[in-house]
């Protein structure tokens, strides 16, 4: 007798239920990573003031640095683990495994050493006042530590994930932001360590974090990870770094992008009445609250990619076209919402993060009306440049990624304070937003108008 094959539920299921299933696992996931960095932002706001808060925006770019190399191994060697696996290479797949654990914590190394030792510079490159530097390098010395740690949860957390267990990538990061804020009340509030207490609450929740992968790595369900594996092999490390290359690129493209955007903000600010801390302290706040934002933009764009790959594989472009719609329609609505909140409430939700002088208020409330001001169509180029890495066509996929940070915020940050001093950097964003928006639209309009979607 012919068995019967079981259809997949990526064919079958209603497209709805599909994108809630696997969106929101990866919406919790991206909300707990920006919980770190709100979190130390909220406490440092509080108990140091606009001081600390720009002090904690100086020292983000080797945070983005830190997240970059998590992603270059830990998606790369997730995929190669899933393609060795899939075309049934046990033995090559448990090795990739080890060797992308072994360089995630041996890459933390090396950059909390570089860190360590040119910390002083490194904080003026990235656009430190001298003001500011004590406080910026008071907390990125001690948050240095924590940073193999940062790289073995967020990197390790892909290849739990590829081990069929998102269930414990969750886990992992939800406790070590749970930690970390408790922590954070603890050091900061009770025991008045100011930066220093931030700091170390961030990456003993970063240590927590990465002790649990540990443990989940020890007990794969797919393989058996034993110590000969994390030893570092030249072949395995070349197919990592190819395989997760994409995702490092556009990492640190947004790492470009902050400390360009810290030497404008800090320049031209000093050429204004806000002074040179008070933009740098204010545009790292709201980076930071517009991240909560982007994660549910970034967690439904990923949970829209197994139904769009799988159902364009299988030819069921209708499908492929609802899912689409269906993400957009989601991402809209978000953003809308989120559009209103940030037009409306500015100084409402600054004041969250601690007190400040007028000028602060003044600042951080034009920030939000016109840096954001087109965040209503910020869902636009995440979830296409998704789509199109779903469908098969990763190029155009690239492509979008990069358009909003490097093609057009990059130069705008440069050329337009030229002409109109600070306002420039501000005016920069929405021209970017928009821009990025326009060139998704056009691209992905031009994909649905393809004969095979339309003649379903």
């Amino acid at each position: 007798m012919e068995k019967v094959q079981e259809a997949n539920p990526l064919e079958t299921e209603p497209v709805g239920i599909l994108l809630r299933r696997f969106a929101v696992p990866s919406i919790i996931s991206m909300l707990v990573g920006s919980l770190y960095n709100i979190v130390d932002q909220f406490f440092i706001g509080q108990k140091v003031g606009e001081l600390g808060n720009a002090a904690t925006n100086i020292a983000f770019p080797l945070n983005t640095l830190c997240i970059a190399t998590a992603l270059i191994f830990g998606v790369g060697g997730a995929s190669a683990f899933n393609l060795s696996m899939g075309g049934g290479r046990k033995k090559k797949a448990v090795r990739f495994m080890g060797n992308a654990a072994s360089m995630l914590f041996l890459s933390g190394v090396a950059i909390t050493l570089v860190t360590l030792v040119f910390l002083r510079p490194l904080m003026l490159f990235f656009g430190s006042p001298d003001h500011v530097l004590g406080y910026a390098m008071e907390y990125t010395r001690v948050a240095a530590l924590g940073f193999p740690f940062l790289l073995l949860s967020t990197g390790g957390g892909h290849l739990l994930r590829a081990d069929g267990r998102p269930g414990m990538t969750m886990t992992c990061n939800l406790t070590g932001a749970v930690v970390n804020t408790v922590l954070d009340a603890l050091f900061v509030f009770v025991f008045e360590w100011g930066m220093q207490g931030a700091a170390l609450a961030t990456a003993l929740g970063q240590i927590v974090a990465a002790m649990l992968v540990v443990w989940g790595l020890k007990h794969c369900r797919t393989v058996k990870l034993e110590k000969k594996h994390l030893i570092p092999n030249f072949h395995y490390v070349i197919k990592i770094l190819s395989l997760g290359f994409a995702n490092w690129v556009n990492q640190v493209a947004m790492m470009v992008v902050q400390i360009i955007m810290n030497q404008s903000l800090k320049y031209y600010g000093s050429r204004s009445v806000y002074g040179e801390s008070v933009p740098i302290a204010c545009s790292g706040i709201i980076m930071k609250v517009n991240m909560l934002f982007m994660s549910f933009v970034i967690g439904l764009s990923q949970g829209l990619q197994p139904i769009a790959g799988f159902n364009y594989g299988a030819k069921n472009y209708a499908r492929v076209r609802e899912a689409y719609h269906r993400a957009i329609l989601c991402g809209a609505s978000l953003a809308v919402i989120a559009f209103l909140v940030f037009q409306i409430f500015p100084r409402q939700i600054i004041s969250v993060f601690g007190s400040g002088s007028e000028v602060y208020f003044q600042f951080a409330e034009n920030y939000f009306h016109i840096f954001l001001f087109f965040t209503f169509v910020n869902f636009m180029q995440p979830i296409s440049s998704n789509f199109f890495t779903a469908i098969g066509k990763p190029v155009r996929g690239a492509f979008l990624a990069l358009t909003r940070q490097i093609l057009f915020l990059l130069p705008l940050i440069v050329v337009l304070p030229l002409f109109m001093g600070i306002d420039g950097v501000m005016y920069a964003g929405p021209a970017a937003d928009f821009l990025a928006a326009a060139v998704a639209a056009v691209m992905v309009l031009r994909e649905l108008k393809r004969r095979e979607y339309i003649k379903q």
